[in-house]
């Protein structure tokens, strides 16, 4: 079991999941709880045991120096902060790595974490690959079984039916105790699918934003979007078989009906300006 550094008291806690692996093309997922865990200056309050749930020939524990010079080993894991005085709800992030084995043991892990710090919603984000145009907003589903939560957040419920990742196991052992769950992903071009993809992690952001109806500050997120879509451009201009498909994608998502530009999707938009300038439109 986890052994916490110090159990906080948290306001009205939503924890934000992301693991790497199957669910996080791109490490779009898992970048953006890097990205959260920075810009709130998140705390660590402990890390599951690794032993129990990794295969270290497959994922592999680094070797390292520390400030002293000494030499040390850092073992795959799934790790706990926290994040207080954000507004209506603190928040707990998950970031680690998709278990080897025993994925139900791990869930529990979590949903035990859950109770003790006594989380109200549980909203794990994930990444895939897709055939989307790079040029063009990334696509985000959000999801939730919850019908509350639907109404309240103005999300979809799944319909998705095949192989799932960890991801969906845990959203599963949420429901089977009636904790509150919601799924945010974004779709990353299949063919830039190296990691990161800055564009599809700012995507990811922005509707974290929404979710928690709060600001997160972006830093360099923004212009490394824009230098990633920059040098996709310049990796299309150079093979003429990529930019034939690119346009393909581009005239199929231009065609069709775009979420991002119905009245939802720009009213949105406003809120998140607004929170961004609380003191009102600029004249």
């Amino acid at each position: 079991m986890i052994e916490f550094e110090h159990l906080p008291e948290l306001r009205a806690p939503v924890l934000i999941a992301a693991f790497e692996g199957w669910n996080d093309a791109a490490d779009s997922a898992s970048d953006t709880i890097a990205h959260l865990r920075e810009v709130w200056n998140a705390v660590e309050i402990g890390a599951l045991d690794p032993e129990d749930y990794y295969d270290f020939q497959v994922n592999r524990p680094d070797v390292g120096f520390d400030e002293s010079g000494h030499r040390t080993i850092t073992w795959p894991t799934t790790s706990f902060h926290v994040v207080r005085g954000l507004g209506e709800h603190d928040v707990v992030l998950v970031q680690g790595i998709e278990p080897s084995m025993r994925w139900r043991s791990f869930c529990e892990e979590i949903l035990a974490v859950c109770a003790d710090l006594g989380v109200e919603l549980v909203v794990t984000l994930g990444a895939l690959l897709a055939d989307t145009p790079h040029t063009r907003p990334v696509p985000l589903t959000s999801t939730a079984d919850d019908p509350n939560l639907l109404t309240r957040l103005a999300l979809e419920p799944s319909r998705y039916e095949g192989p799932t990742g960890i991801v969906g196991v845990l959203q599963d052992a949420c429901r089977r105790i009636d904790l509150p769950t919601a799924s945010l992903w974004a779709a990353v071009p299949h063919y830039v699918a190296a990691p990161p993809c800055p564009k599809a992690t700012l995507a990811l952001v922005h509707r974290v934003e929404d979710l928690l109806d709060i600001a997160v500050p972006l830093g360099e997120l923004p212009a490394s979007a824009r230098a990633w879509e920059d040098g996709v451009d310049e990796m299309a201009a150079d093979d003429e078989e990529v930019a034939d498909y690119v346009r393909t994608l581009e005239e199929q998502r231009d065609t069709a009906d775009l979420p991002e530009a119905s009245g939802d999707a720009i009213a949105r938009e406003f809120e998140r300006y607004l929170r961004r300038h609380p003191e009102g439109p600029v004249a």
